[in-house]
């Protein structure tokens, strides 16, 4: 009776401190969420002035967008992924993708000439995934204009910084394989990994990009 009323207290401690370390894990998705203007602490990173280019960067929480550079954003993702979806199997609807735009957790980097027409944008979240607080990158789309000038890296390591001020996990981002501009940038240029997470034999991997955060879940929440 005593070794079952033992490991009965046991389990119970083990699920009191899961739920512990779940909640504040998930603490650290709300509070980076809960930040009014995510690029506040990256004034440096609002700029980018180089390689021919003289772009400002924004930052807007799905809220913020307007209806016109929604529907840029989303033409624009369409010119480039809708064969991609097509060709791998996952298909295309015009209205599903808008509707993932369109998440109220969706957050996104809006890149601006010097006419403030945009150039370039990237959708990503604060989220928990597999567990684990994480920057969630689902699109980064360049016009044929300002692509291979280095905005793109400057544009993910943004997400990165942002991932460390808010002592998140990693970046993470999900790559269909038959994608091999995407699989270059994201495996050769940024240096990302495959994740633990990305599953077998399908048609896309999951890819991430470690902060200091991750290398030990206890210590980071103290």
């Amino acid at each position: 009776m005593g070794r079952k009323s033992a490991k009965a207290s046991e389990r119970k401690l083990k699920r009191k401190q899961e739920k512990e370390i779940s909640d504040q894990l998930w603490t650290l998705v709300k509070n980076a969420n809960d930040v009014e203007k995510p690029l506040s602490p990256l004034v440096s990173f609002t700029k980018y002035v180089r390689n021919g280019l003289n772009v400002t960067i924004e930052c807007r929480k799905r809220e913020e967008m307007d209806e016109k550079t929604m529907n840029w954003a989303f033409e624009l993702t369409k010119f480039y992924m809708q064969n991609t979806y097509e060709e791998c199997g996952w298909g295309w609807r015009d209205k599903d993708k808008m509707n993932e735009l369109k998440e109220d957790q969706a957050i996104f980097l809006i890149a601006r000439d010097e006419n403030a027409a945009p150039v370039a944008f990237v959708h990503f979240r604060f989220d928990l995934d597999y567990g684990l607080p994480v920057v969630y990158c689902y699109e980064i789309h360049l016009v044929k204009e300002v692509q291979r000038k280095g905005l793109g890296l400057f544009l993910m390591q943004i997400l990165q910084l942002l991932a460390i001020k808010n002592n998140l996990f990693k970046v993470v981002a999900t790559v269909i394989t038959m994608n091999d501009v995407s699989m270059k940038f994201f495996m050769d240029k940024l240096k990302f990994i495959e994740d633990d997470t990305s599953p077998d034999d399908e048609s896309y991997i999951i890819v991430c990009k470690h902060t200091k955060h991750n290398t030990n879940t206890t210590l980071s929440l103290t």
